[in-house]
């Protein structure tokens, strides 16, 4: 049960995006289309769970064995970035298509602050193992749902009657605030 409530509380009550707002770059960069969406999702996802289980792994065996978790942000940033690089390449030869319509923002991973603050997160709360994968996993998962959420939104209001003025970025503020209420309902249940 434990694990399912760190999984929800990362993915929907806790989310990220809408209740912390982290992440807004690519949210709001790669929220125009849902295959693009999808793609990024699994991304974010995967250097999440990834960075979580090694940055745990890396803290727990080396930084406070060694009593030197004063390297903890330098140290997970360079997991972080180390990961995105293996995905970066793995998307580049397997789905060029992919790859392309990412443009920057498969290199911004490394600077999306979700990843490092999962990360931080996961060690703070004394997560074990199991529970710090579980966390990146709901982490990721919540990311990816608010990107789908906002793709499909976006997808339909390019085909509504959206005054002039509030086109574009506007319109996508106002929805994001809208989604951020509808998440801050999720509090209530665990």
């Amino acid at each position: 049960m434990n694990l399912l409530v760190v999984f929800l509380g990362a993915a929907l009550v806790n989310n990220y995006v809408f209740t912390k707002f982290l992440g807004i770059c690519p949210f709001f960069g790669v929220s125009k289309r849902t295959n693009t969406a999808l793609g990024m999702g699994a991304a974010v996802t995967f250097v999440i769970v990834f960075a979580g289980a090694v940055t745990w792994t890396v803290y727990h065996l080396l930084l406070e064995p060694l009593k030197i978790v004063f390297m903890q942000q330098a140290t997970f940033i360079l997991v972080i970035a180390a990961s995105v690089q293996l995905l970066e390449m793995i998307i580049q030869k397997t789905n060029k298509k992919l790859f392309d319509a990412f443009g920057i923002y498969l290199a911004l991973i490394t600077t999306n602050c979700i990843i490092l603050a999962v990360a931080i997160v996961n060690v703070m709360e004394q997560y074990n193992f199991l529970e710090a994968v579980v966390n990146s996993l709901g982490a990721g998962i919540g990311f990816a749902l608010a990107l789908i959420l906002m793709s499909g939104i976006r997808e339909r209001m390019e085909q509504s009657p959206v005054p002039r003025c509030l086109k574009g970025v506007p319109i996508a503020l106002i929805i994001t605030g809208l989604l951020a209420l509808a998440f801050s309902g999720f509090g209530g249940i665990i």
